[in-house]
């Protein structure tokens, strides 16, 4: 993949998309259209794809019984040869509200404009005749409606009706249905069906005028049905030049993909506006595919699905370099939000101590044991447990910590270990480890149980293992559980030691949280005072801490030897791959891409809570790198580590590992195909 598609979001299962609020004049249809053209422009301009307009807005919504005059609707018709006209020299498709007289009949309308052809007029399903709403007195349903296709500005044949899905060819997912505003407020909305028969993006032309809490119940609309639908929405609302006499309007624009809204128009400003929003079709397409209720819904409906048209055409993506103009959260598992990651980490540490304190309760054991090592997650396990005695209403003392220091183990992480265990109030316990290493080491004859400095694979899980058979031969004698402390960072790279150390336990609360959500949940834990001041500072001196295994003898100066992030890659980066490869499935090539728009620039999306100059950016060869470090290890080596794990809880939607939840995948599959794509992620070290 060259440079110049890898930087363009169009390569990428992106569109980007506009929502226009023109200037208009009521009835001043040659106004009207001129500035929609004008804005029109902008969009394409911008380099979107698609631009809707709001509901009869060449005409203006509030013309009444002006509808029926066959001033205003051959004006109308003027108008639609115009844009007609202008369109061809845009590469937009764009959708604009009118009137349109067919069989004698009065529609309310939006035509879909492309490269100079209609492609198509979908027809409003639903007409409000009720409180401030009288347009069953100028217009038709569309299943009044007796053509399926009309003649209109010079052009034959051009599809019409309420079924029409327009497809893009090329662009792959790139399915359009176009409802107008009453037809998403009733029970089941025309989209619902357009969803089910394919269509991924869903353009609403409304007028909607505003009273006190409506912009609130139409976000409502939007999210649930884009949601509902797994599909993008776009919603264009009258805004000012609108009759006022006894209405008021505000220019409501919106943009939802999933349920996640994306852009907002200003609301009540008197100038003409436009929003983008880039939508992700590869995500609405991998969760639908996912969803396996979403097509047995489908199957359920078949008859009328049958029933919709697909309007085929190709389209021209714009081309140069075009990075998507939407956050790309460089922490997909930690909401940027104070407050929803507030909210977020109380859900996720209450999970895992709910599931602990259930398993403690059926399998009618008192006890847990856990061995603390000073390091991230131990130390978060640790105080999953102590909270779950809190919850049971048993002392503290029913945890039965150990630290178990051994060859590796440096004084900054020992005292770490120490210091928690007596800060948190739970049985502190200490093993040194080493004499019964060193006796196993003689067992098999290693080098280094004859002098040699040699630290290789085996002297390594010499002591892993050591502390494993330690802490299931205690939790014998002390009548517990092991509490297992691996994180899901570690399962989707293969870093553990199969059978002992993090992998193996009896009831692991950390298996479906990742490193970086497990640093967060500690500073939560600490800045919240969720335990102690003492304990609170014990975590923070836990969040300084380089992250090591501690299995090699470290350096004079007490730091660890190994690193464990020079080895695997930094967790921040992993957890970013591992998140949209297992959650979405997406292309190596795309989760680079996304990379390097998150993590390209300092000032972007940084950790919370963490000064902009102590945050890391990265360079498209280091995120390639990384990249291939996790495709190899995920899809090559590990899955045979994942396949018997310990129980776990599932915390966050971003997936657990487990066999019996959200991944089953066999042990011995090959990375081939991943591989293969993320060869055509170029080598762009200086681009930025």
């Amino acid at each position: 993949m060259a440079a110049k598609t890898f930087f363009n979001l169009y390569h990428h299962g992106f569109i980007r998309t506009a929502v226009c609020i023109p200037e208009i004049k009521v009835a001043d249809v040659s106004f009207n259209a001129q500035k929609t053209i004008e804005l029109a422009k902008k969009a394409a301009q911008q380099k979107a794809i698609l631009a809707i307009f709001p509901e009869l807005g060449l005409s203006a919504y509030s013309n009444e019984d002006l509808f029926h005059q066959d001033a205003l609707l051959e004006s109308v018709e003027e108008a639609l040869v115009t844009i007609k006209k202008a369109s061809a020299k845009l590469n937009l498709i764009l959708a604009v509200g009118a009137p349109l007289q067919v069989d004698c009949r009065l529609f309310n309308c939006a035509v879909v404009f492309y490269r100079g052809i209609i492609l198509g007029i979908a027809v409003k399903s639903y007409l409000p005749n009720y409180r401030e709403y009288y347009e069953a007195r100028q217009f038709s349903p569309a299943s009044a409606a007796l053509a399926s296709t009309i003649n209109l500005a010079g052009q034959k044949d051009i599809p019409f009706g309420a079924n029409l899905i327009f497809k893009a060819a090329n662009l792959k997912n790139f399915n359009v249905f176009f409802e107008i505003c009453e037809d998403v407020w009733v029970p089941i909305p025309p989209s619902s069906f357009a969803a089910m028969a394919g269509a991924t993006v869903i353009g609403n032309l409304s007028a909607s005028n505003i009273t006190i809490g409506k912009s609130e119940y139409r976000h409502q609309l939007a999210a649930n049905q884009s949601a509902r639908c797994v599909a993008a929405y776009l919603y264009a609302a009258a805004g000012f030049g609108e009759s006022t006499t006894d209405l008021a309007w505000d220019g409501h624009a919106m943009i939802y993909e999933n349920g996640n809204l994306l852009s907002e128009s200003e609301r009540f400003s008197t100038s003409a506006q436009i929003i983008c929003g880039d939508i992700d079709l590869d995500r609405l397409a991998q969760d639908r595919m996912r969803l396996t209720t979403f097509g047995q819904n489908a199957t359920d409906h078949k008859n009328q699905l049958a029933g919709f048209r697909s309007v085929e055409f190709e389209v021209d993506c714009p081309t140069g370099r075009l990075l998507p103009d939407r956050e790309i959260p460089r922490f997909p598992y930690i909401p940027a939000d104070q407050g929803k990651r507030d909210q977020r980490c109380y859900e996720a540490y209450n999970i895992q101590v709910q599931g602990l304190a259930q398993r403690l309760k059926s399998s009618g054991i008192p006890n847990l044991v856990i061995g603390v090592s000073g390091g991230l997650d131990s130390t978060h396990a640790l105080l999953v447990a102590a909270r779950t005695m809190d919850l049971l209403g048993r002392p503290r003392t029913h945890v039965k910590a150990y630290t178990m220091p051994a060859f590796g183990t440096t004084n900054k992480t020992y005292r770490n270990a120490v210091n928690l265990m007596r800060a948190l109030g739970v049985e502190a316990n200490e093993v040194d480890i080493k004499p019964a290493c060193l006796q196993m080491l003689q067992d098999i004859n290693h080098p280094f149980a004859r002098g040699k400095k040699i630290y290789d694979i085996a002297f390594e899980n010499v002591q892993a293992g050591q502390r494993s058979a330690h802490l299931f031969r205690l939790a014998n004698m002390k009548n517990a559980l092991v509490v297992g402390t691996g994180d899901l960072s570690e399962l989707a790279l293969g870093w553990s030691t199969y059978g002992i150390g993090d992998h193996m336990s009896h009831y692991n609360v950390n298996a479906s949280v990742p490193k970086t959500l497990i640093q967060y949940l500690i500073r939560w834990v600490a800045q919240t005072h969720q335990f102690s001041v003492a304990v609170s500072e014990v975590l923070l001196a836990v969040l300084a801490t380089e992250i090591s295994p501690e299995l090699i003898p470290g350096r004079i100066d007490d730091q660890p030897q190994q690193k464990t992030e020079a080895t695997i890659g930094p967790y921040e980066l992993q957890d970013f791959n591992n998140f949209y490869i297992t959650r979405f499935g997406y292309l190596p090539a795309k989760v680079a891409f996304l990379a390097y728009c998150a993590w390209k620039d300092k000032t972007q999306g940084s950790w919370p809570d963490v000064p902009p100059e102590k945050q890391n950016s990265y360079s498209l060869k280091e995120i390639k790198k990384w990249l291939h470090v996790y495709i190899n290890r995920f899809f090559k080596l590990s899955q045979y580590k994942r396949s018997c794990v310990p129980n776990s809880p599932k915390v966050g939607s971003g997936g657990s590992l487990s066999p019996r939840g959200d991944w089953r995948a066999p042990s011995d599959s090959e990375p081939t195909v991943w591989l293969a794509n993320w060869e055509k992620i170029p080598n762009m070290d200086n681009e930025r």
